[in-house]
Parts: structure tokens; C-alpha cells; sequence
């Protein structure tokens, strides 16, 4: 009877898997530490007499050897057997598949099966036993046996002979099978025919001798030949029991005869210290260490590699096989996070000469087996380090390059063990942010050049199926380019979807990491037996696998497939066959360029037509073919839901393949030089890798008066002024630099300027401060990573219009800074690239003609416009009622205009198919250059081009995008749709506008930026932006091979609609002296950015921040009298009060970002609830005061009688969200709203209630025992807290809860506000009179069923409750975030009081 418990170190249950069991050897009590992160305990009764061997069922000696051998195997703890059919090793395959305790697997082909054992053996890290027949059925084995033998995997070989009088003799199935395998076994020996002649002992002593030698360093193959003579069946054949003399104890216990022990220490390198201290010095007097991480095999080498990372904090670059690279994060902490320093995409990067040169590095430590990236290697070797440490368990030589400058035999745990007792000086954080940086800017190359392709590409696969493996399963990944693909492309550092709460794992270790089990055969490197190693591995380490691999390598173990359906102790398996037909590899080889194709499809790419579905079918797999992307995606989802193994198969061309990863790495090369430039030209200072400080911002509300209305909204026909509204923003660096930007919605932005100026209120309390990060000018997803880790902020929380004010604010001020242009600062190569810089000086801009008017009337504005110089015209169109109309329109502008002028017509989205259709049918022969939004749906759109021929050009489609565009952009990618209209302003800023111009520019289609009727200041940094993404695309077709297309002409003619700006300097156009055209210049842009002041005759009012107002509001009760600190902010307005709340161990200081934000609309207050910050309570004598529920909404009651004589919002987080909701249910006299933000009305349940009450107090005499810090630790490693956590200011959170000055009342308010205590309010919901807004994060499964169920409960107690229950209530949940949604997406809890303020304002 066996009893096996596992747990985590934090307590945590992780279950029990049945399968484990069969493999323990002996009947004992045990309790081990596997790994920082699992133990196990096991209490085992001692049954040992039932488990005592016997020779009943030993009909003759063959059996009884054969029993022996098997039994012994047994007993050391080796129960999985892979047996081979065959006639001579019949007593092998009786004694093994009938034993009690074995699992046997079976396989007709003898490669396979050995292939087979070895996955076993790296899943495992024990050996299987492979059963076979004598002959050629051994030879079979030759190839695993070398694998086994190159990787050291154990493995056992049991191979059946022929007796001597039938070897050399012509005999049947007769070989020498005596060293069959020569030196690529560690262990060989033939045993004897069976005979009791001979001491069975030496049967077991030679299965003990064989085992020991396979798994002790080095590990290994070991092989045991067995003839046998006949009988070969159990027929019963006359043996003498005296050859079992000395077996009596063996047979009747349970353990192995003999036990080899070897010692665990560290004594290898104790007995070597002066070379491992002289190992110590030079780890110490790096100044530019590298940690190279190879194959790692067992958990415990993992925690060891990151623990000496963590100590070292040296960049690490890891291999594939390393499990690292493909890490999770368990749980985000920055202070933790900034420890490690992965270089995930070190191989693409050293593509660039310059960063070959630049990187090189004095130390190496590499821990573990060798590398796959051959550039890594061959880098290493061009520039030989100083000193080059390799560690690894074995003593064999893996050092082809012939670097290696000291070799320690070790396990990398004792290795780690060792440094970790010693000091380090940190190597030049210098050196690892410029490789850190360099890395981010190569990996979001390689991020957009995968996710921009709209074909299913095989480095997309590699990426997708990295991201698909889940911390509970593993990977094995094929040789050729399905390794290389999976090193390169892989992806690490993605959130874990583990269940189990590891939160003090983390903490106690430092190590936010967990790797995943990737294994692979990369001993010799073949692609033979691929398939059935994968499936031995899924045996072996007891896990759901991905396996990837090529159509050559499954076609070369399609036999593999017999042992996939047999599911014998094994989870189910996803293989993923990337089908090219034919061996892709060779195409990137010297060879392809100087070899005819068709002897490379032959004879190198051995090019095929095989089904794979119909092999599948065959064997009775599930098959899925692919295609596309979200196909695989959706393949990937389905497969790892299944029960039954699957196959799927992804389509892919080798040529397509060839040219993609051809692309990849030559953008990859130019980010890796560019970013170089990049970080080459700062000065980093001792403060971080920062440009400069900001110093604050401010802003300004304009109001400007425009020629006529802006051609995109609707408005009043009798009006003969039109205006256009919106924010000038001015953002200060510490030197006194500034810049402008500007935040001016329209109606397409969906926004609101009351909306907008509270994110900006919200953005100047925050920006203040903060360093701006060096590598935001590079406008490659820099500008999203600081909004988020500098401010906190979540990037898509922000409106597109505010965003884009601030990049331009930013990019302005450092451009001002610099004394350099703002071109200059987004393109680090213009000073090396004047040939682009002298013939790309000026933008080209498009007229915009508003069509009202007969067809004469706008074709004679539109030959005014190109007698003024404009060499493009676009036309608005569909705002008649027949399409006809416009056809007339536009073919009279063609008339007269002449064939040279470029015609754009924009028709808003605005006709329905039909007549888009008959509106492009009628044009064709007007030659547009484009048609824009021609139709109302989306989908529509490429049908649109089939159809009539037109181009088409997008607007308003991506105007929609949000967070991933290339998602959506790679639909357009037809031929048809040939330019992208970009407002940055419209879809959130520079940033995001130029990711969308790359697309478009390297899919061969115009990127065209656009105003949306902004002032000077905007259109001036339009054009600076516009000339930037023209060299940009000059630099793509370089890249790309291309010819370099017509100059594109912008749309920045909104120029033409301002009658007054908000510049003291006009926006300033010219007509190029030569060409006659309209243009602009970098220098007449520049000088207005620069030098152009406000024009204070269109400011509205100015803010540069407000100050918040604290004061002590002292009161008196009968058993107690306290003094609350209060902070406040706002207008004086005694009609529009909002009281903030907040929540335990919060205080008012954490309302203050969105109290600023709108203040500008509201009176804001903000209160240290009691025993809270600094609020203070003093006990009357012999009264002892309570800090109920009860109690605390009575004392701010009294506290807004006196502040506020009306009616007040109240806004409260969690604690602060219950006291909220009690005085709304029981004084709603005095609450006009509340918004309850992760708020409950208490537990139903009694015992529940009973229970919580007794775990807050144990809390309460925990704070109070053992400090607030030690019970700060603790509270926040709930699973509550797990996206605050994320946040990356959760430090500087945690550390505000420290700011308490009464820890007593502090404890008090935890124990008598209990949410155990609190009389639950579920009854009183259905009474409710006043409107609740109920705030839960998207992330907040608990409080989101708790809002859920108080709706229901709201709505059952009013009548007409579909219609009432919205007035009366309403939930928002808010994305991105958890229970703390105040702080982690503060903008978007903004957002959703003002549609709050707004509803109560008009009810």
C-alpha cells in the first residue's frame, strides 16, 4: 500500500498522477527536495515479502535467465521496455511483457523502436530496456545507440543471439553481434548461453554492472548480448536449483543485488580549488561576461542556471534546448525582473558587422551542451573571448571552434552552488542595457516582419507553437530548420497560465522564471527516428508534448506512427509537420545558388508529393491540414483540448520559405544597425538609459476660426463661422527644452474635449519627473513599453488624440534638445545617409476639394488649385444623393485638369456596394490614382477591387484599429488596395502611425499622412513625420531590392481651411523653384516647431497644474474622538461634490492622479479613513471605541455635513467601496451617487461570515506581532493581488502602504471592518435608491460574479427593471487590469465615472 502526497514549497497541493507509481522500485519511506519548486513526501509500507521473487513459472533455464534479467531490471527501478518481434528473444519478450510491475511497448521496426527509448530516457532521465532479435534486427539500433551515445542519454540493449556452435556457420539470422556498437557504448558485455552451470548471480551482477554504467557520468548506452539455444518457449526443460546459490536474501526481498554508490559532493572540485578560485577571479574581473546556457535537462539544472544568472546579473543567452528560452513568467516583479538580462535574439543581431565588432565579450561561462545558432558560435570564434569557462557534467571535448579556456566536470548544480558563495562586482550595466536594448529593438523587428506576413510562414510557426506550450506541458522540436527555426523565432518570457498560486515561491527565490522541458536529438544531429523519439519523450517526462518537425524527418520515421497510437503511459501529443516538400535546408546552403534546380529537387531537396493525411489515415491518427494563420492557431486550440494524439500539417513552399527568411534577416541586420546608431549617439548617464528628465508639461485650450467646415464632420447649414477646437500642449525638459504637441478630437476621434483634457489633467500630475527612455525616437513600440513601465499607464487606456499630443510634445522637446530636426531624431541614420537626406528635404502636399458645387464649378477650383501648384487633388465624394452625380463630377476635374494630375476621391465609407460599384464602373476611365473607403463594410472592400479594377485606398478601416494592427492590415494586403491613409491623430499617435507606414510601405503601397484639421504646430511635425517615413521606405526598397516608386504627396492641404492658427508663424508652404509643385521643407517646418510661439489671441485658458489642499477635520464622539486628514482639490462648487474612499492599507494619497484629473469639473475630497495614513482616533476614558462598519460611515457622514451641505458622489475601493455602499443604502439622503469599485455588500453565509472574522483577526495579531512590513509581504502575495503585481510601479505601491502612523488602529480597522463583521446588505440592494456604478476589473473573476450577482439582486427589487435597473445601476468592467482597477488602469475608471457624472447629471 503506497501513499504519495506532492507539494509546492508554499503548501500548495499539486496532485497526484497515478503513473509515477509504477516506477518506484523498492517499498520505503522517503521525503526529497526535487527542485526550488517541488517536493515530494511518500510513506510506503514494507510489504517486501510479497514482493519476493519466484521460479515457479521458470519452465527451463532460458526462462529462468531471462525472469532474472527482467526482475533485476525491475528492482533498480527500470520498468519500460520497448520490445522488438522476433523468435530468439522470445524468453526476453515473455519474462518482460508478463512481469506485474512492467510496461512494454512494441514495434515492428527495430530503429524506430530504439529511437523510441532514447525519447523515453530524455523525458525520464532513466533508461529504457530495448528488446530485440539477433541479426540485422541489431544493426537497426546503430543509429539511436549514437545518439544515445553523442547526448548522453541512458539506454539499455538487450540483444538476442545465436549460441557459439551456430556463429560464424552460415546459421540463419546469424551475425557477430560481439562490440556490435563499438565505442559508442559505454558498457558491453555477452552474457553466456543459459546453463546452471553457472551462478545466476552473475546474471543480476551483470544487469547491476550494466545499469550503473549507463547512468553514471558519462551517460550512455550499455549492451547486453543474450543467446539463447532452444527451446526459446516456456517449455518445460529440466534445470538444477544449485545455480540460485546465494540468491536466497535477493529472492526474498525486493531490492537489487548489488547497490553501487557514488558520492554526490562536490569533491571534483574541492579537490581542484585553485583552479576554481583562479575560475572566481576571472568571473570577477569581467567587464563584459556572457552567460551561455545550452541543453539543460532536469528542473534542478534550470533553478541552478538561473540562480548564478540572478547572482551574476551578466546577459544570458539561451540555447532552445536550454528550456530557458521559451521561459514563462510565474509572476512580474520589475526589482526581479531587472536581475535578468535575456538576449533572446542574439543570433539575428550579429547579422550586423557593427555589432559583431561592438559585442564582443572577455568572459564566457556556458553552461551546458553545446549551442544550436551556428552565427553565435562562429561570432565566438571570430572574436575569441579572454576566457571561455565551460561546464558540463561529462568530460567529453564540445569545443569544435577550439576556444575553450577551462573545462569544469561538473553538474551545473554544483557549479551553481559553488558561485553562488561568492561575491561579484555587476558587470558594466552599461554594456547590458545597450545589449538589452539592442535585443528589444531586434526582436520587435523580427515581431513585425513575422506578424506583417499574411502567409503562414515556418518562423511564425516556430513562434506560435513556443507561445502554445504551457508550463504543465513540453516541446521537442526536429533537426534541420525546425530547431533552427524554433531558436531563432521562439518566444520567451510569456505569461504563465499555471493555476497554483507560486507567489512565495517567487519571492522566497528571486526567480520569476519557469522553464519548459525542450528536448531534442541533437547528439548527431539526423533527422531519422525523429517522431518515435518525440513519442518516448511524451512517455518519458509524463507530459502533454508539441513536437515540430519537417516532412523529410516524418517521412523518414513514418514507422514512428505504429508507436503513436499504442498509448501506453502517455498523455496525448500535437505534432506539427511544416510540409514543404522536401528538405528546405538545402536551399539556404552554398550549394542552391550553384547547382541547377532540378538536380536540387532531386538530389538535395528529394522533393515529393507523399500524402501525409492518407499515412495518417493509415494508422488511424487525426489529421489537420493548415494553411493560414488563425487556421493554426485554431488547429493549435482544438489539439490541445483533444484526448487523442493529432497531427497537423502546415503547408508551406520552399521557395516562399527561402525569400521570407531571407527578408527577415536583412531587416533583422538593419534594426541591429540601426539601433547601434541609435544607442552609439546617447550619453548614458548614471541615472539609467534615459535621454532626459521632464520637468512638467502643461497645456492650453485654443479655439480657431476655419474657411469653412471641416470636411469630415457634420454641421449646421446656416452657420456662416466654423470653429475648431482643441489643446496646445508644452512639455519641459530639465535643460528648459520644450516642445509642442496637440490633443484636438473631432468627431471620427470618438472622443470629447472634456473627455481629453481630464487624461491630459491626469497626464501632467504623472509625467512629472520621469525620464524619458533613450530609445523612444525609435517609434518601434519604445513609445507603448514607457507609457506603461514610466507612467504607469496602460498605452490603450489613452485617447488616440491625447497620445499623439504627447508623442509630439515629447519628440518635439528632444528634437529642441538636440538641436536637430525632429526627422533627424526619429531617423538615426540621416547623418550617415546624406544622399537620402539631400534628395528627401521637402513633402509634397494633396489638395482637398470639398465637391459641392455643379461639375464646372469644382473643376475650375480644381484647376485654380494646380495653377497654384498642386500636383494631387483629392475630392470628397458620396455626399449627393445619386453616385452619378460625383461620376460627372469627377470625369469634368479629369477634363480639365489634364492626364498629369494625380485625382484621389474619398468617399468616407459612405455608399453601400451597390453603389460603389456603379460610381467605380463609370470611372475607370478617369484614371484615378485611388478611390478612398468606397464602400460602408469592410469586407466588401477587396471584392470592390476585383470587380471594377479601381484602387482602393484605406482610412476610416484602420482609423478602427486599436492594439494589434498588423492583424488587421495583413487582410489588405491585396495588390488592389495600394495606398494606407494614416491620421495620427486618429489612431493614436506617431508611434502607432509609423508601425502602419511600415506595413504599407513593405507590401509595396503608398503611406500617405493625413491632418484632421489641426493647426500649424501639428501640420509642421505632420511634415517632419511625413519625410521620415519617406527615407524610411527608400531604405526599405533598398533593403528589399526594389525600385523606389513616384514621390507621394501628403494629405496635409487642411492647411487651406485655417483662417487664423494657433502659431504666431504661419504654417509655410512654397513653390519649388524648378518643379513649380507645392511642397514644404524641413527647414520652414523646423523653424515653426522651433521658433513660432502661441498666438494668445486663440488661447481659451491655460493649466499648468493644480495644488492639492490638506487639512485635519477634527470631531467628537461619545466614546472617541478622532481627526481626519483630508485632501482636497476642485472647483468650488457646492453642487458637484465627489468624496473618495479607499481601501485597507490605502490612504487619500492614493486618489490623488484621478482627483486631478477632475477636479476641473468637480470638488474633490479625499479622506485617511481611520487608523489609515494620518488620520488619528484617541479613546475617551474607560471607552474602548469601535471601528465598525457602522461607526466609520457615521463619522464621514459628519464629516461631509460639514464640508459639503448637498448631495455628494462617493467613490470606493474595496474596503472603501463596502462603507460606500452601506451609506448609500442607509443615507441616501446625503449620497447622489456612488461608484463601487471591487465592492461587496458582505457574505451571506454565517459560517462563511464566522470564519472570515477569524482569519482577519489572526491578521490583526499578525500586523500587530509582527510589523506591517513582514504582513505587507505576505497580504500581497494573494491571488487577489496577481495583475497588481504586474504593475510595473507595484513597488513604489507597496512602499505608500507604509505611510501609517497608528499601527493599533490600523490593526483595528482590519478585525472590526471584517467583511466577517459586516452585516451583509444583499437584503437591502432590493430597496436601493440611489444610482450605483459598479467598477470591476476584467481580471477580477470574484468581484466580477459579486457585481453580477448585486445587479441581479437591484433589478428583482424594482419594477420595470430592464429599464429602471439601467438608471439605478449599471457595471463596467474595466480591461486589462484586476482588483485593483483604480490603480492599475486609472484612466479607463476615469472614462467611466465621467459616463457616470454625465448620467446622474442628466437624471
Amino acid at each position: 500500500m503506497i501513499y504519495l502526497n506532492a507539494l509546492s514549497l508554499d503548501g500548495n497541493d499539486i496532485g497526484f498522477d497515478p503513473l509515477l507509481m509504477k516506477e518506484v522500485a523498492s517499498p520505503c519511506q522517503f521525503c526529497v527536495r526535487f527542485s526550488p519548486a517541488i517536493g515530494f513526501s511518500s510513506n510506503m509500507l514494507d510489504h517486501s515479502r510479497e514482493m519476493t521473487f519466484s521460479v515457479q513459472n521458470c519452465a527451463n533455464i532460458n526462462s529462468l535467465w531471462a525472469s532474472l534479467i527482467i526482475e533485476e531490471f525491475v528492482r533498480l527501478g527500470l520498468t519500460y521496455f520497448c520490445i522488438a518481434p522476433g523468435s530468439r528473444s522470445t524468453p526476453l519478450s515473455i519474462a518482460a511483457s508478463t512481469h506485474s510491475l512492467t510496461t512494454c511497448i512494441a514495434c515492428y521496426d527495430e530503429r524506430s523502436l530504439a529511437f523510441h527509448a532514447v525519447g523515453y530516457g530524455r523525458g525520464s532521465h532513466k533508461p529504457a530496456i530495448v528488446i530485440t532479435s539477433s541479426g540485422t534486427a541489431v544493426s537497426n539500433l546503430l543509429p539511436a545507440v549514437v545518439e544515445a551515445s553523442q547526448d548522453f542519454v541512458p539506454l539499455l540493449l538487450l540483444t538476442a543471439d545465436r549460441p557459439p556452435e551456430l556463429q560464424d556457420s552460415g546459421a540463419n539470422q546469424s551475425i557477430n553481434q560481439v562490440n556490435h556498437f563499438g565505442y559508442f557504448v559505454r558498457y558491453f558485455f555477452s552474457l553466456p548461453v543459459p546453463t546452471d552451470d553457472i551462478s545466476a548471480r552473475m546474471v543480476v551482477t551483470t544487469i547491476d554492472s550494466a545499469v550503473f554504467s549507463a547512468t553514471s557520468t558519462p551517460r550512455g548506452p550499455a549492451h547486453i548480448n543474450c543467446p539463447f539455444r532452444e527451446p526459446l518457449e516456456n517449455r518445460p526443460w529440466k534445470w538444477n536449483l544449485s545455480c540460485l546459490k546465494g540468491l536466497e536474501n535477493w529472492m526474498s526481498s525486493g531490492e537489487p543485488f548489488t547497490k553501487y554508490i557514488w558520492s554526490q559532493h562536490f569533491h571534483e572540485l574541492n579537490a581542484t580549488r585553485g583552479i576554481i578560485l583562479e575560475v572566481i577571479e576571472i568571473i570577477q574581473g569581467a567587464r563584459k561576461g556572457v552567460l551561455l546556457i545550452g541543453a539543460m535537462h532536469t528542473e534542478d539544472e534550470l533553478w541552478a542556471a538561473l540562480l548564478l544568472a540572478k547572482h551574476l546579473m551578466w546577459p544570458i543567452v539561451a540555447d532552445i534546448l536550454s528550456g530557458l528560452r521559451l521561459r514563462k513568467i510565474l509572476c512580474f516583479f520589475p526589482e526581479v525582473e531587472d536581475k535578468f538580462i535575456f538576449i533572446d535574439h542574439f543570433d539575428h543581431a550579429l547579422l550586423s558587422a557593427a555589432v559583431r565588432i561592438w559585442a564582443q565579450s572577455d568572459v564566457i561561462i556556458q553552461l551546458g551542451s553545446r549551442i544550436t545558432s551556428k552565427r553565435v558560435a562562429q561570432t565566438l570564434e571570430e572574436f575569441i573571448p579572454r576566457s571561455f569557462i565551460m561546464v558540463g557534467e561529462h568530460s567529453s571535448r564540445h569545443d569544435p571552434s577550439h576556444i575553450i579556456t577551462h573545462r569544469i566536470q561538473s553538474t551545473i548544480t554544483q557549479f551553481a552552488d559553488y558561485l553562488l558563495k561568492a561575491r561579484f562586482p555587476y558587470v558594466s550595466s552599461h554594456w547590458c542595457q545597450f545589449l538589452q536594448a539592442l535585443d528589444m529593438m531586434v526582436a520587435r523587428e523580427i515581431s513585425f516582419q513575422i506578424d506583417s506576413e499574411y502567409s503562414l510562414t515556418e518562423p511564425h510557426v516556430a513562434n506560435i507553437v513556443s507561445q502554445s506550450v504551457s508550463c504543465e506541458s513540453a516541446l521537442f522540436v526536429g533537426n534541420s530548420m525546425a530547431i533552427r527555426n524554433a531558436d531563432m523565432y521562439g518566444r520567451g518570457s510569456v505569461k504563465c497560465t499555471h493555476n497554483h498560486n507560486i507567489s512565495s515561491l517567487v519571492l522566497s527565490s528571486g526567480v520569476p522564471y519557469h522553464g519548459i522541458q525542450v528536448a531534442g536529438n541533437r547528439g548527431a544531429s539526423g533527422i531519422d527516428g525523429l517522431l518515435s523519439t518525440a513519442i518516448g519523450f511524451a512517455v518519458g517526462c509524463n507530459k502533454r508534448v508539441i513536437c515540430l518537425m519537417g516532412d523529410v524527418s516524418f517521412l523518414h520515421d513514418t514507422n514512428g506512427l505504429a508507436l503513436l497510437n499504442q498509448r501506453v503511459q502517455r498523455k496525448p501529443m500535437t505534432i506539427l509537420v511544416t510540409n514543404n516538400h522536401g528538405g528546405a535546408i538545402f536551399s539556404f546552403l552554398p550549394i542552391a545558388e550553384a547547382t541547377d534546380r532540378r538536380v536540387l529537387s532531386k538530389y538535395f531537396y528529394t522533393s515529393h508529393e507523399v500524402s501525409i493525411r492518407n499515412l495518417c489515415v493509415a494508422h488511424g491518427v487525426k489529421h489537420m491540414q493548415v494553411r493560414t494563420k488563425v487556421e493554426l492557431e485554431d488547429a493549435l486550440y482544438i489539439s490541445q483540448g483533444e484526448e487523442n494524439d493529432c497531427l497537423i500539417e502546415v503547408e508551406s513552399c520552399i521557395d516562399f520559405n527561402l525569400a521570407f527568411h531571407s527578408k527577415l534577416r536583412k531587416f533583422a541586420s538593419q534594426a541591429a544597425d540601426q539601433s547601434l546608431n541609435l544607442l552609439s549617439s546617447i550619453s548614458v548617464s548614471n541615472s539609467g538609459f534615459y535621454l532626459c528628465k521632464i520637468q512638467r508639461m502643461t497645456y492650453s485650450l485654443y479655439r480657431v476660426q476655419l474657411c469653412s467646415p471641416p470636411t469630415s464632420a457634420s454641421y449646421n447649414h446656416d452657420s456662416t463661422e466654423f470653429y475648431r477646437e482643441g489643446f496646445i500642449l508644452t512639455l519641459f525638459l530639465e535643460d528648459g527644452s520644450f516642445g509642442f504637441g496637440e490633443a484636438a478630437p473631432l468627431e471620427i476621434h470618438k472622443e470629447t474635449l472634456p473627455g481629453v483634457e481630464e487624461q491630459l489633467r491626469f497626464l501632467l500630475h504623472v509625467i512629472e519627473g520621469t525620464y524619458i527612455s533613450c530609445l523612444v525616437p525609435s517609434l518601434k513600440g519604445s513609445f507603448s513599453s514607457w507609457i506603461w513601465n514610466g507612467l504607469g499607464i496602460k498605452p490603450s487606456s489613452i485617447f488616440p488624440s491625447v497620445r499623439c499630443g504627447l508623442e509630439m510634445a515629447i519628440l518635439n522637446a528632444v528634437a529642441a534638445r538636440q538641436g536637430s530636426t525632429l526627422v533627424d531624431v526619429l531617423d538615426s541614420q540621416a547623418n550617415r545617409e546624406e544622399e537620402i537626406a539631400r534628395h528627401l528635404s521637402t513633402v509634397q502636399i494633396c489638395a482637398l476639394l470639398d465637391s459641392n458645387g455643379t461639375p464646372m464649378e469644382v473643376a475650375h477650383l480644381a484647376a485654380t488649385l494646380v495653377e497654384e501648384g498642386f500636383t494631387a487633388i483629392k475630392l470628397k465624394v458620396a455626399r449627393r444623393l445619386n453616385p452619378m452625380e460625383d461620376v460627372s463630377v469627377i470625369q469634368e476635374v479629369r477634363k480639365k485638369v489634364g492626364s498629369k494630375i494625380e485625382l484621389r476621391a474619398d468617399a468616407n465609407r459612405k455608399w453601400s456596394y451597390s453603389e460603389a460599384i456603379h460610381f467605380g464602373l463609370c470611372v475607370r476611365d478617369c484614371h484615378l490614382q485611388y478611390i478612398e473607403e468606397p464602400v460602408k463594410d469592410e469586407s466588401d472592400i477587396i471584392k470592390f477591387c476585383k470587380e471594377t479594377g479601381l484602387p482602393v485606398a484605406l482610412d476610416e478601416t484602420i482609423d478602427n484599429i486599436q492594439e494589434c494592427p498588423l492583424k488587421l492590415l495583413s487582410k489588405f494586403s491585396n495588390p488592389g488596395i495600394v495606398a494606407i491613409v494614416i491620421k495620427p491623430s486618429v489612431v493614436g499617435g506617431l508611434e502607432k502611425a509609423a508601425l502602419i507606414a511600415r506595413w504599407a510601405q513593405q507590401n509595396g503601397k503608398m503611406a500617405i499622412v493625413s491632418a484632421a484639421f489641426e493647426s500649424g504646430f501639428s501640420l509642421s511635425t505632420y511634415v517632419q513625420f511625413a519625410l521620415y517615413l519617406d527615407r524610411q521606405n527608400k531604405e526599405t526598397c533598398r533593403v528589399m531590392n526594389k525600385e523606389v516608386g513616384s514621390i507621394v504627396a501628403h494629405g496635409l492641404g487642411t492647411y487651406r481651411w485655417l483662417k487664423e492658427d494657433v502659431a504666431t508663424e504661419p504654417f509655410r508652404t512654397q513653390r519649388n523653384t524648378y518643379s513649380g509643385f507645392i511642397e514644404v521643407s524641413i527647414e520652414d517646418s523646423d523653424y515653426m516647431l522651433k521658433r513660432s510661439e502661441l498666438n494668445r489671441n486663440t488661447i481659451l485658458r491655460n493649466f499648468s497644474g493644480e495644488k492639492i489642499h490638506n487639512y485635519w477635520f477634527p470631531m467628537d464622539f461619545e466614546d472617541f474622538s478622532c481627526s481626519l486628514k483630508v485632501k482636497e482639490i476642485g472647483v468650488s462648487n457646492k453642487s458637484n461634490v465627489t468624496v473618495f474612499l479607499h481601501g485597507f492599507l490605502g490612504s487619500s494619497e492614493d486618489w490623488i492622479p484621478i482627483m486631478k484629473a477632475i477636479s476641473g469639473s468637480t470638488r474633490c475630497i479625499s479622506v485617511d479613513l481611520p487608523g489609515h495614513g494620518e488620520s488619528k482616533i484617541q479613546n475617551h476614558p474607560q471607552k474602548k471605541a469601535s471601528l465598525s462598519i457602522e461607526v466609520v460611515a457615521k463619522i464621514l457622514c459628519k464629516l461631509i455635513d460639514n464640508i459639503a451641505p448637498g448631495k455628494v458622489t462617493i467613490v470606493g475601493y474595496s474596503m472603501g467601496a463596502r462603507i460606500a455602499l452601506f451609506m448609500s443604502l442607509r443615507r441616501y439622503d446625503k449620497i447622489k451617487g456612488a461608484v463601487i469599485i471591487s465592492g461587496s455588500p458582505g457574505i451571506k453565509d454565517a459560517k462563511a461570515r464566522k470564519l472570515r472574522r477569524a482569519n482577519d483577526d489572526s491578521r490583526a495579531r499578525s500586523l500587530i506581532s509582527h510589523g506591517l512590513k513582514l504582513f505587507l509581504d505576505n497580504w500581497y502575495t494573494g491571488e487577489l493581488w496577481k495583475s497588481l503585481r504586474g504593475h510595473p510601479h507595484f513597488s513604489e505601491i507597496v512602499a505608500s502602504r507604509m505611510r501609517h502612523d497608528d499601527m493599533y488602529n490600523l490593526a483595528k480597522a482590519l478585525s472590526d471592518l471584517s467583511t466577517g463583521r459586516q452585516p451583509p446588505l444583499w437584503g437591502a440592494l432590493r430597496q436601493c435608491k440611489t444610482p450605483l456604478l459598479l467598477i470591476v476589473g476584467e481580471q477580477d473573476k470574484k468581484f466580477k460574479r459579486i457585481a453580477e450577482e448585486m445587479a441581479y439582486e437591484i433589478a428583482n427589487g424594482i419594477p420595470n427593471s430592464e429599464d429602471s435597473a439601467y438608471k439605478i445601476c449599471e457595471i463596467i468592467e474595466i480591461p486589462s487590469c484586476g482588483h485593483a482597477a483604480h490603480l492599475e488602469n486609472p484612466l479607463s475608471v476615469i472614462a467611466a465615472m465621467r459616463q457616470f457624472s454625465t448620467h446622474l447629471e442628466r437624471s
